[in-house]
Parts: C-alpha cells; sequence; structure tokens
C-alpha cells in the first residue's frame, strides 16, 4: 500500500524541478529512475541508454511488427544469392549533428571496429563478417564467412546503432569525451547534462526525414521513487513513462486513467526475461547443485502474480517463450520445491552452522528506485533465508552497477536481457565462453564455460534452414537448463505510458529505442 504523505510530498517536490527548463510548446517530459552510466550507445547498451540514445544514433534498418526489415539511413539493401553478400546503398542526404556528412566510412568503421569491440551483442553477430567494403562513398559490401541467418536483424537499432568515425576513430572508446556529449544522425540532438537534474535533447533542424522530428525537444528527467513517478506522470507534470518507470503496483491504475495511453506491445522485438547472474568463479555459485537449490528455493509464481501483478509468466529457458526456437519439451524445470533445495545443499556439504545459516553472499540490486525488482529481490531474500542461505541486498546505481558487473566484483545481481529477434543475437552472448570479456558489461559476467555449448551456438547461427537451427537450439535448451546456466526467473511484460495528447509513440517493436522521431504532440 502506497503511503499517502509520501506521494503528496512527492508531488510538491517533482513539478519544481520538472518546470526548471524553458517552457517551450512542444517539449516531452520523460523519466528516468537513475541516471546512465554513459550516452555512448554500444559502450553500455542497457535499456536506458537505449532509450534516449534511439533518439540520437540510427541504424541502417528499421524493422515492422513482423521483424520485415525496411530501409532507414540504408535507402536500399540487397543480398546474394548465396546468403554471403549484403549490399547497402546509402542515403546521400545524412549528416551528423555536428555537420560532418554520414558515409560508408561510418557504416565500416562501426560494424568492423567500434561495435565488435565495445558492443556485447554486436560481437557475436559480427563474428560472422569476413570483410566491410566501402565501394564508394554512399556504398557498403558486406562479405560474410558464412551464411548467418540472423544478419539483417542483428542490423536493429538497439543492437547496431551507426557510430561517427570521425568522433572516435583512433581514440580510446571508453575515455572518449564524446560519451557524455553524444553526435548522431537522429531526430534529436544532445544538448546539455544536468547532472542528477535531467538530459536534454534538442530538435535536429537539419534531419533528413521531411517534417520530422514532430516535437523541440526531449527532457528526460530524473525521479527516484515510483511514488514520484505515479504522481508525475497523472499530474501531466511528465508526458512519458517508460519500461521501468511506473511501479506494476499502480499499472491498472495507470491503464485506466482517461488522459493516459497504456502500450503493452512497445517492447516487443526485445523478448525479455528478468534473471539473477551467479559468479561461477567463486565457490558455490560454480557448482550446479547450488544453483539449481536457489530455483527450488524461490516461489516464482509468486514473483509473476504478487510482485509484478501478473504482468509476465515463469522463465523454464534462455529463449522466451513467445519466441522462434523455444522448445518446451527438452526443458529441464525447477519447481519451487524448499526441501529439494535443502537436500541439494547438504548433498553439496553445505550443512546449516550457527543460526541455521549454510552460506551468506550478497545479491546486487539493479537500479529501479524501489520498485517492482528491489520487492522481487526482498522475497529472493526471505526465501533463501528458508533454506539456509543468507543474502545480503547491496543497492548500486548504474555506473557502478555496470563496473561491478563488469569486472566480475559480485557473487550474484539482477538484471533483465532481451533476445533481440534471434538467440544468436541476445541470448548467445551469455553463454559462449569467447564472451567472458572482463570489464565489458552485458557479456557472460557468470563465466559459464561449455565446449558443446559454444560449438551449438555455432552451428545454429549459420543453419541453412529452420528445421537445423531448430535441432541445435533446442539441444542447446536441453543443456542449459540442466546446467543451469543462468538464474531465469520470469518473462517479463514493460510497459509504457504515454500522455493522450502524444501521437506516435511507438512505430514498431524495438519501440523507444527507433526514437520519437515520428511522435507529435496533438
Amino acid at each position: 500500500m502506497l503511503d499517502r504523505r509520501s506521494v503528496l510530498g512527492a508531488a510538491l517536490v517533482f513539478p519544481a524541478q520538472a518546470y526548471a527548463a524553458p517552457n517551450q510548446r512542444r517539449i516531452i517530459n520523460a523519466m528516468m529512475t537513475d541516471e546512465p552510466a554513459t550516452l555512448c550507445y554500444p559502450l553500455f547498451n542497457t535499456r536506458l541508454t537505449q532509450e534516449i540514445c534511439g533518439n540520437i544514433n540510427e541504424s541502417l534498418l528499421l524493422f515492422d511488427w513482423q521483424f520485415n526489415p525496411h530501409p532507414n539511413l540504408a535507402r536500399a539493401f540487397e543480398m546474394s544469392p548465396d546468403g554471403l553478400t549484403y549490399t547497402f546503398y546509402l542515403r546521400p542526404d545524412v549528416q551528423w549533428h555536428d555537420g560532418v556528412k554520414f558515409t560508408a566510412r561510418d557504416v565500416a568503421f562501426s560494424c568492423g571496429t567500434m561495435l565488435p569491440q565495445v558492443n556485447p551483442r554486436s560481437r557475436n553477430a559480427f563474428s560472422h563478417i569476413a570483410s566491410i567494403t566501402a565501394k564508394d562513398a554512399y556504398t557498403v559490401v558486406f562479405r560474410l564467412k558464412e551464411p548467418f541467418n540472423a544478419f539483417l536483424m542483428s542490423l536493429m537499432a538497439s543492437s547496431a546503432p551507426m557510430m561517427p568515425a570521425h568522433i572516435y576513430e583512433g581514440t580510446d572508446f571508453r575515455a572518449n569525451p564524446f560519451n557524455v556529449k553524444p553526435i548522431g544522425t537522429g531526430p534529436f540532438k544532445f544538448a546539455q547534462w544536468k547532472r542528477g537534474q535531467f538530459i536534454h535533447l534538442a530538435r535536429n533542424t537539419h534531419y533528413w526525414r521531411p517534417g520530422q522530428p514532430g516535437m523541440d525537444g526531449i527532457y528526460y528527467r530524473v525521479c527516484a521513487t515510483p511514488e514520484q513517478r505515479m504522481v508525475a506522470m497523472e499530474t501531466g507534470a511528465v508526458d512519458l513513462a517508460m519500461a521501468d518507470d511506473i511501479d506494476t503496483v499502480v499499472n491498472s491504475r495507470m491503464a485506466a486513467n482517461p488522459n493516459i495511453v497504456a502500450r503493452a506491445d512497445a517492447y516487443n522485438g526485445t523478448g525479455e526475461i528478468t534473471v539473477m547472474e551467479l559468479n561461477h568463479r567463486r565457490w558455490p555459485f560454480g557448482d550446479r547443485r547450488f544453483r539449481a537449490a536457489f530455483l527450488h528455493a524461490i516461489d516464482r509464481e509468486f514473483l509473476v502474480k504478487g510482485i509484478n501483478f501478473g504482468l509476465g509468466k515463469v522463465a523454464h529457458s534462455p529463449i522466451p517463450s513467445t519466441a522462434p526456437y523455444h522448445d518446451d519439451k527438452v526443458l529441464t524445470k525447477y519447481e519451487y520445491n524448499p526441501a529439494k533445495a535443502r537436500a541439494l545443499l547438504d548433498e553439496m556439504g553445505l550443512k546449516p552452522r550457527l543460526g541455521g545459516i549454510r552460506h551468506r553472499f550478497g545479491i546486487m540490486l539493479a537500479p529501479d528506485g524501489g520498485g517492482s525488482w528491489t520487492r522481487g529481490a526482498q522475497y529472493i531474500k526471505q526465501a533463501l533465508a528458508e533454506v539456509g542461505l543468507a543474502a545480503e541486498l547491496e543497492a548500486t546505481d548504474w555506473p557502478t552497477q555496470s563496473r561491478r558487473s563488469g569486472n566480475w566484483e559480485f557473487d550474484c545481481d539482477c538484471n533483465s536481457y532481451g533476445e533481440y529477434g534471434d538467440p544468436a543475437i541476445g541470448t548467445s552472448r551469455f553463454f559462449l565462453t569467447s564472451n567472458i570479456r572482463k570489464g565489458v558489461p552485458l557479456t557472460n559476467l557468470q563465466g559459464y564455460s561449455n565446449p558443446e555449448v559454444d560449438r551449438l551456438f555455432g552451428q545454429a547461427a549459420v543453419a541453412i534452414t529452420r528445421e537445423e537451427a531448430q535441432a541445435h537450439y533446442s539441444r542447446l535448451q536441453q543443456i542449459l537448463t540442466h546446467d543451469v546456466a543462468m538464474l531465469w526467473l520470469y518473462e517479463r511484460k514493460p510497459m509504457l505510458f504515454h500522455n493522450r495528447r502524444l501521437k506516435n509513440m511507438v512505430t514498431g517493436p524495438n519501440g523507444p529505442a527507433d526514437g520519437f522521431g515520428a511522435a507529435t504532440l496533438a
């Protein structure tokens, strides 16, 4: 139950912050629970970064609701009959926000150098590229080592944003000063980042799409608590609430508000699963029995129904049940069974000691300002205590979470990961031995390594037929669920809410990651 006094207090505090910006007629006010670690889109490709930078950086292709590719920065594209050569013809009228022309050099640099180095999804997908050739300033040819059935899907904006070669080439990507003042080709350009308050994006007056963007700018405002965010949305102080902004406790209340539009399809392209990652390098997390006991100790149906208020379903696989290649028949499932959890811990030699405690460890929380992730972790802590596991919840902000997880400085963490259209793009990155990369967040942070899994992911990615790919992915799901390679909790269905006077806020399954160039204010 929300405390009335805290809600009223929030109502007084937030609008003063909201109207600190110039009062322009066509401005969107959006929210963020915490500030991002960076505004370099590929470097820390979390949802928050995608939601902001989707307006700044664009991709070669856009995808419709059926995941069919369409031209974007590439005005046209073609594939050779053998599936090895892709040619992209770029628009000649696109320029970066600093006035430099967007050319084939930028595509070759983005896909051949920067993205494979710093973006965990791109690293695996683009490893299939043999060469990238700029035939001229506006023609780029990709030659693959072998047919890769997810290649076009890997060019979705949330996986392959184009980056300016003239800004990043020859620099330390992680230390480049433009990481906090990004330059893109998108409908909005970076204007200001006032730490602790807001990030302001301004209208790109030289945008290549006629008539876009439909607004003068966007303010992403720090709004730390769920109560503040709810009141800000209901009072109209904020126009837009994305994925984790609104606590699931009040989703139905928001959806019933006649001034607010609720969208359940804005993140269809993500295919998202809430997970916990265990650092296999640290005992006892590397023991399969401990990971199985962990899952048996948690009532995941309660997480879905009691914590997430029915938005989603229990996850039993690394591939969402709504996505291609999911195979329920091969899965090892871990029902809620505390007695079985205790038996597995006993089998390992983790006997109860003083106070009935078998083992102590930390759970690093994803920043959500006290929302559903925090409540879920609080429940998990209680459930683990019932089987003798003492967990300490460790609050973080996004920069700290990025540093600690990327450097393997954790026992256990909470996060939410997406498949992004194909397991070769969004799933394999968490289990491939080649993607164990210290210092790089959102990779194989756990240190899970299995040669057969490596081989099967490679074979699935280059399979010629759907049936061949399915056979590989079915075997992968069989192995990974038996190994409890990750703690899959539940499949999420994030919501997006916006003021009814806003139109065209979501135009495809990639949602906010494709930007708000088409959006207008009625």
